[in-house]
């Protein structure tokens, strides 16, 4: 096991199966190596792909606020 964990860090691809053949999970990056493919599949990897972050402040004491102070 640890001779094949060993050659699985060094092997450049997406998935390596150590016998366990084709076998897939959504939670699970799937694809893409490199310059390889479109980038991954299933996973939080594949929603990172499409996303973006951003930043929402509500103010809900309905105090107006003065734009030159932190906090």
């Amino acid at each position: 096991m640890r001779r094949a964990h060993r050659v699985a860090a060094r092997i450049k691809a997406g998935t390596v199966w150590i016998n366990a053949y084709r076998v897939v999970a959504p939670s699970v990056p799937f694809g893409g190596y490199k310059a390889s493919g479109m980038g991954r599949e299933n996973g939080i990897d594949a929603v990172h792909a499409y996303t973006e972050n951003k930043s929402v402040w509500v103010e809900l004491s309905g105090a107006t606020r003065d734009p030159f102070t932190l906090g």
